[in-house]
């Protein structure tokens, strides 16, 4: 019997994310620069596409999910 493969993660580039989450490519970068008063922990990190200086980077679509679905969460929690 031929083994199962899972299917590969989807990723989002940062036009994907930027509509995804609602926030600007600056605004992006804020919450994952921790020198930044809008830095979240909570956010999502890119990953590598290649090498090089300025790599282009990616975001996993479910981890982008889960931050949205916590996101929501929360707010919830506080109304």
């Amino acid at each position: 019997m031929p083994e199962q493969l899972s299917p590969a993660p989807r990723l989002l580039r940062r036009q994907q994310l930027e509509e995804r989450v609602a926030l600007s490519c600056s605004a992006i970068y804020a919450r994952l620069d921790r020198n930044s008063p809008y830095f979240d922990p909570a956010f999502p990190r890119p990953i590598k596409l290649g090498n090089g200086k300025r790599p282009p980077v990616a975001w996993v679509e479910s981890e982008v999910d889960a931050y949205i679905a916590a996101r929501i969460e929360a707010s919830r929690q506080a109304a």
